[in-house]
């Protein structure tokens, strides 16, 4: 079998570690014939990994693309704000794409996407990867095979954890919507994928609370400083300083983020005055912290769903009520109870662990994918006009929050195609 050529465009946390990793664990399925990377020092990391020649290290997606057709298939894994541009480019010239999610930071380009992917005969995947979990596909078969009757009610929780709030969403590129996306489209459209393929139908309606409490100047504590390493008074308590969050744990993610030299010395020098060495109670940081969404779906299915920057761990869990059963599920523990009402009997499910991050997912998706490009067969992939139906209700959600209103997804779906 001749490995599929795939470029790809982003060599950060997503692109080298969750992808890039599963190339170099499988070079008989893949292999990276080109990359697209802004930062100079990630660009040559990821080239030496994959033994990429100078003439393929491009310093943007711009160059890469006005290339030739290089190869199969492109990863698209760079900010959220550049997904359409890019995508549509890449559909243009003949890529098959897999895109990271958020595909788009507006409904209507999320709807536009998938459209010209079709029409140009493009497999495109949007990387939903909690949907190639083996926890989460084993509950979608559990729905199928009737184990809980007929789902009434859905409640999800996304325990974002404390820590890993305030890298990404307070410190780091996701800290504002106006530079990437809201919140509960960048973290959570996978969440609402989720549910919307467990109800099993359309959404109908949304609504939502939640804003920014706590990482706020009005709430830092007497004594911090700008910087943490300003001799700031609670640098050693604080549990978002970065001794803890950087400089006390082994070399790994979120610090492969800070910089790609896991040396003491280079972490500290790139948070004396780096994004990630700041104060979370004085940045820019706009998104809120907290944010809680209710939705009815047209088959009579209602689900609940809270997003919450305060939790010690890093966890999604999931609770399915139907009517002969429900389902209970923590994906970091990898545990599935399916209880029946009518036996009163427990069961415990542990599926098989997947490698990779996100519970496996990571590397089931791009193994769904690059299957797909072989074979030719989509039935490996979800399709990117379901995949657009999780962000459409982010989207809603979003709309809900800040208008404090309820919003009816057909009109609001409407709205977005003018």
């Amino acid at each position: 079998m001749k490995p599929t050529g795939i470029a790809v465009i982003g060599a950060g946390n997503r692109g080298r570690e969750a992808y890039g990793e599963y190339v170099l664990q499988n070079p008989h399925e893949c292999t990276v014939v080109a990359v697209a990377e802004t930062d100079d020092e990630r660009r040559r990391l990821f080239s030496a990994e994959h033994q990429i020649p100078g003439h393929r290290q491009f310093e943007s997606w711009q160059e890469l693309l006005e290339e030739p057709r290089l190869c199969d298939a492109v990863l698209i894994c760079i900010g959220d704000r550049d997904h359409y541009d890019v995508t549509m480019k890449c559909i243009e010239r003949g890529y098959h794409v897999l895109l990271e999610k958020p595909m788009a930071v507006d409904p209507g380009q999320c709807l536009e996407i998938p459209a010209a992917a079709d029409e140009a005969g493009i497999t495109l995947v949007i990387a939903h990867v909690l949907r190639y979990t083996p926890l989460f596909y084993t509950i979608r078969e559990l729905l199928d095979r009737d184990a809980i009757g007929r789902v009434v009610t859905i409640q999800h929780n996304e325990n974002v954890g404390h820590q890993h709030f305030a890298h990404s969403y307070v410190r780091g590129n996701w800290r504002r919507a106006e530079t990437s996306s809201p919140i509960i489209l960048a973290k959570s459209c996978h969440d609402m994928d989720l549910i919307f393929w467990f109800a099993g139908a359309r959404c109908q309606s949304v609504s939502s609370f939640g804003r920014l409490i706590h990482f706020r100047e009005e709430n830092a504590p007497p004594g911090s400083t700008e910087y943490c390493l300003d001799g700031c008074s609670v640098f050693h308590t604080c549990p978002f300083s970065v001794a803890a969050v950087y400089l006390s744990s082994p070399y790994r993610w979120p610090t492969t983020v800070v910089t790609p030299d896991s040396s003491l010395d280079a972490r500290i020098e790139a948070l004396r005055r780096g994004p990630y060495g700041r104060c979370v109670y004085r940045c820019d940081n706009d998104v809120v912290d907290n944010q809680v969404v209710a939705m009815s779906f047209e088959n009579g299915v209602t689900a609940s769903f809270t997003l919450s920057g305060f939790t010690h761990e890093i966890s999604r869990t999931i609770k399915l009520m139907g009517t002969r059963g429900e389902i209970r599920a923590h994906l970091e523990k990898n545990e599935i109870e399916l209880h029946s009402f009518s036996t009163k009997s427990v069961t415990t499910i542990r599926p098989h662990a997947g490698t990779g991050k996100h519970g496996g997912g990571d590397h089931g998706l791009m193994r769904s994918f690059l299957r797909s490009l072989r074979t030719g067969n989509h039935d490996y992939i979800v399709n990117a006009r379901e995949s657009a139906e999780g962000h459409l209700i982010a989207f809603a959600a979003e709309e809900a929050r800040k208008n404090g209103n309820v919003v009816q997804m057909d009109a609001f779906v409407e709205a977005s195609k003018t």
